[in-house]
């Protein structure tokens, strides 16, 4: 086994944070828009990030009926215009409108709704600046990269009355609200222990470390944003950004917002969270020139009422719930049960039941136009990885328990612990 390498809390600030404050520069034209979507009214939507997450939420968005994406955004123009060029085949048109700066699209008082599908690092900036031109949100998981962008988020989004979607779209998943319904009606009993799997990351990266000259469509200062624009490295770019954490938290953060969100979801905590948080078994590469996250990781949970949790790469990829009088793992692949007769569909959990959305992007086309809610909103996009965050923070200080209280969402009686999890550090001028 190799040695136990913690985050230093230096190396902590540097990779989660970014550099300095400066505010966010948006149009003052779009201010004061009051967003709303009359019902049955046609919605434009705007896709920034034009990966492949985005382009396949822009394929989601599209098939749903009222809605047209009228534009792409990428600091990669080629990517955009794989973008655009797939929106403008399926409306046979050449109408879809390519940007390089998600600042124009939120200028544009046509334009209804984003759908943000960036590298982690900017989802909270953009969500933020979003919010408050009344766009409103379809953001990818992890909702955002650092605890203190979560927090920004919601209020932002609160206070503008926009509608929020998470991309947790397990939710809109017929099996994992089944699992759910077992869970919410008690058939396993007094909930015992949560066991949520994520993936193991990379232990190595493979191939020259050597920075290299950014490729010329692609604005690589623009694409590093609030975050450390380190030497341009193709494999810290294109989707593995992810591993390194200035843009990215490793497999921990990528895969939080998927099985914890479900384990949040059966333990009733979409607007709480745990009561005491503890990072342990974080192992690193031994090379952390490209990539720096860890590759093994546990985040140890307690919840009220005694129920521990274990968030780890070491489980089997999923969620389990074990309750006094039985267990559910749902994921992906497999839906079990220690009972085989509550996996079938033909199985009533019981009078309690789970929000059901049958599509995830129709649930927000859906709750645009009618005010309501979406299944998983900012709040809970927020609460299903602060556990995540809480457990970076304890592991880069040593591994210590932190004790947390969720309405206030506060470190108890570890100052340095909440400095650090609320730490905002931008580079300019970008800001929250």
């Amino acid at each position: 086994m190799q040695k136990r390498q913690g985050t230093t809390r230096r190396q902590f600030l540097a990779a989660a944070s970014g550099a300095v404050a400066a505010p966010l520069i948006v149009p003052s034209s779009v201010l004061g828009l009051n967003g709303a979507v009359a019902a049955n009214d046609h919605i434009n939507v705007a896709l920034v990030g034009s990966g492949g997450m985005g382009r396949g939420n822009s394929r989601g968005v599209r098939r749903q009926k009222g809605t047209k994406v009228v534009a792409v955004c990428d600091v990669d123009k080629n990517r955009g215009a794989q973008a655009k060029q797939e929106a403008d085949k399926d409306y046979g048109n050449k109408d879809c409108k390519q940007y390089t700066d998600f600042r124009e699209i939120i200028g544009r008082k046509d334009i209804d709704a984003i759908i943000i599908a960036t590298p982690d690092h900017w989802h909270g900036p953009i969500c933020v600046a979003a919010a408050k031109a009344k766009k409103h949100i379809y953001c990818q998981k992890p909702m955002v990269h650092t605890f203190a962008e979560g927090q920004a988020v919601v209020a932002a989004v609160k206070e503008s009355g926009v509608i929020f979607q998470t991309g947790s779209q397990q939710r809109s998943q017929g099996k994992f609200r089944h699992a759910t319904n077992l869970v919410l009606n008690g058939l396993i009993g007094k909930i015992k222990r949560v066991e949520v799997g994520l993936p193991t990351g990379h232990k190595k990266h493979k191939g020259s470390s050597e920075s290299t000259t950014p490729p010329g469509h692609a604005d690589y200062d623009f694409w590093c944003g609030p975050s450390p624009k380190l030497q341009f490295h193709k494999d810290r770019f294109h989707w593995n950004w992810r591993w390194h954490l200035s843009y990215g938290g490793g497999q921990l953060m990528d895969w939080i917002g998927h099985h914890n969100d479900i384990a949040h979801w059966g333990l009733e905590c979409d607007k709480s969270g745990p009561l005491e948080v503890k990072a342990t078994g974080f192992q690193y590469p031994e090379d952390r020139t490209v990539w720096n996250s860890a590759y093994n990781y546990e985040v140890l949970c307690k919840y009220e009422g005694g129920i521990e949790s274990s968030i780890s790469n070491r489980h089997r990829r999923g969620c389990k719930w074990i309750g006094e009088d039985g267990w559910v793992f749902v994921s992906r692949g497999p839906f079990e049960a220690s009972n085989k007769e509550w996996t079938k569909s033909s199985f009533n959990p019981g009078p309690k039941k789970a929000y059901n959305s049958p599509e995830h992007h129709r649930n927000w086309i859906d709750g645009i136009k009618n005010n309501k809610e979406c299944i998983c909103p900012a709040e809970t996009g927020h609460r299903s990885i602060t556990p995540g965050h809480l457990g970076l923070v304890s592991e880069a200080l040593g591994g210590r328990t932190l004790k947390w209280d969720p309405k206030k969402e506060v470190v108890v009686g570890d100052a340095e612990a909440d400095k650090l999890l609320k730490k905002v550090d931008f580079r300019k001028p970008w800001t929250i």
